[in-house]
């Protein structure tokens, strides 16, 4: 673990944080921009040879006979010299309304056309100035936000649970080292952090001195309680929840300052288990596990005409009381009668199952 003097990442500025750090793309695809913008130059291509060859008795083209007007040809090509500020000058506009036409058509067009052309080229130069920009402003805004470190399977499930209770993806920051995960979070319009969650520099550039709450969904349970260490050093009031494979590790991320430790293989063998004689109990537990279809654990505040009552009268269905940071089932002594400044842990209807 680093020691908490070095900055590390942390202390570069926005422009050596490109490629470290991540923004949303806008979701248009580069190719999509380039044909886009071909198409324009070519739409005022064609405006130019229309304009031109509308007042082709204006032209003079120096290489032709006496008396001999403007071909369709001619126009094209003279509306293609011209808009791409080559101008042979072998073609040129001879009477006062082509000069006109020139002045208020032509190079105006002239300059959409090269502003259309290299605009493309500029933007691809000007990338890397843009990201260092949007990082750097990223940075000095972001607070309570939630750090996800470790985006494999429960990476992602825990980011959908977060998204479906309405987080906004763009207070949702992933520390990952494999490009195929980085690149599917960014796809989902999260804020990325290529690195290793087990060095203070990597999670100082992720935000955590300032995240209201860290997921650590490691594949390693060393390395989890290695995140854990670290991210609770640098943030000693945050949430920090943290899977395990084993729990005779839970102990240890409990040590390492994890508020939260969730036993993975024993959760997922318990439901594998409980599936081989009552499957629908199973659907049910996730059912409540999913929070933006059917049903959903939730929690709330009590209301004023509620306290003194019983959880259990209520028109809700209530699991238990959170009072004091800790939690009381709803069968519990002292949850029988609710008190200012409860919290309710219930059954919350989100969509017809």
């Amino acid at each position: 673990m680093s020691s908490s003097g070095d900055d590390g990442l942390a202390g570069q500025p926005g422009h050596a944080l490109v490629g470290v750090v991540r923004m949303p793309a806008a979701g248009i695809s580069p190719i999509r921009t380039i044909v886009r913008r071909l198409l324009l130059a070519l739409a005022a291509l064609l405006v130019a040879v229309v304009v031109v060859y509308l007042d082709r008795g204006g032209y003079r083209d120096a290489n032709a006979a006496p008396g001999h007007g403007l071909s369709l040809l001619d126009c094209l090509y003279y509306s293609m010299v011209s808009l791409t500020a080559i101008g042979y000058g072998d073609i040129v506009p001879v009477t006062e309304a082509a000069r006109l036409v020139n002045v208020l058509v032509v190079t105006p067009l002239r300059v959409l056309f090269l502003i259309l052309l290299i605009g493309t080229t500029l933007e691809v130069l000007t990338e890397r100035s843009r990201q260092s920009f949007k990082i750097q402003r990223w940075r000095s805004k972001v607070r309570d936000h939630v750090v996800v470190v470790g985006y494999g399977t429960k990476g992602r499930a825990a980011v959908s649970a977060l998204l479906g209770e309405g987080t906004d993806p763009g207070q949702i920051v992933v520390v990952e080292t494999a490009k195929p995960a980085l690149d599917a979070a960014s796809a989902r319009g999260l804020v990325t952090v290529n690195g290793s969650g087990t060095r203070s520099d990597v999670l100082r550039v992720a935000g955590v001195p300032r995240a209201r709450a860290i997921v650590v969904a490691t594949n390693r349970d060393d390395t989890a309680v290695l995140v854990t260490l670290t991210a609770r050093e640098l943030a000693p009031k945050a949430h920090i929840v943290a899977s395990v494979r084993e729990a005779e590790n839970e102990h240890l991320l409990r040590q390492s300052g994890a508020d939260q430790a969730v036993v993975s293989s024993e959760t997922a063998g318990r439901l594998l288990g409980m599936a081989t004689s009552t499957p629908s109990v199973v659907a049910m537990v996730e059912d409540l596990l999913t929070p933006d279809v059917g049903l959903a654990i939730a929690e709330r505040d009590v209301e004023d005409g509620e306290v003194g009552g019983s959880p259990r009268h209520l028109s809700d269905i209530v699991l238990g009381v959170v009072r004091n940071g800790v939690l009381y089932r709803v069968d519990a002594p002292e949850a029988d009668a609710i008190e200012t400044g409860d919290r309710l842990l219930y059954v919350k209807k989100v969509t017809p199952a």
